[in-house]
C-alpha cells in the first residue's frame, strides 16, 4: 500500500442500468426471482458500490499484487431503479486501520437516493490469497 492511501479519498462512478442488472437476472435459476419486478437488484447494487471503492483506491495500492476484498456491507436499498436510468455512486474513504478500509457511500439514480451506508474492505496480497483458496479447494477434493 502506498503512503497516499489515507482517509479523505473521494470518488464518484456512474453506471447505466441494463436489463442484465435487474432482479430476474440475478439468479436466472430462481423461479421466484423471475416473477419479481424488473428493477436494479440489490446484489448488483452491492457490486457497484464495491467496484466504485476498488476504482477509488486502486491508484493507492501496488496493483495487481495488492488488491482488496469486501468484508462488511451496511446498506439500505430504499428506491427502485428501472433499466435505462444511470446510478451514480459516491464514496468517501473515512478510515484506514492497518489493512482495513472503511468507506461511507451514497448512490442516486438522478431521481432518488437509492442507498446510503458503510462498506469495509481488506487489503490482500493476491498471490497469498489465491494460494489459500487453492488449499481450501484441495481439502474438499475440488
Amino acid at each position: 500500500m502506498k503512503d497516499s492511501l489515507k482517509p479523505g479519498i473521494k470518488y464518484s462512478f456512474s453506471f447505466t442500468i441494463t436489463k442484465s442488472k435487474l432482479v430476474p437476472a440475478l439468479y436466472p435459476e430462481s423461479d421466484e426471482f423471475q416473477e419479481m419486478p424488473n428493477v436494479f437488484a440489490t446484489g448488483y447494487m452491492v457490486g457497484l458500490i464495491e467496484w466504485t471503492c476498488i476504482q477509488a483506491i486502486k491508484p493507492h495500492l501496488n496493483w495487481p499484487e495488492e488488491q482488496t476484498v469486501g468484508i462488511h456491507m451496511d446498506a439500505s436499498h430504499v428506491a427502485a431503479t428501472p433499466a435505462g436510468l444511470t446510478v451514480t455512486v459516491k464514496i468517501n474513504l473515512v478510515e484506514v486501520d492497518g489493512k482495513r478500509l472503511v468507506f461511507d457511500f451514497e448512490a442516486h439514480d438522478n431521481i432518488d437516493i437509492i442507498t446510503r451506508g458503510k462498506h469495509e474492505r481488506f487489503i490482500i496480497n493476491k498471490e497469498k490469497f489465491d494460494n489459500r483458496i487453492n488449499d481450501k479447494l484441495k481439502k474438499v477434493g475440488i
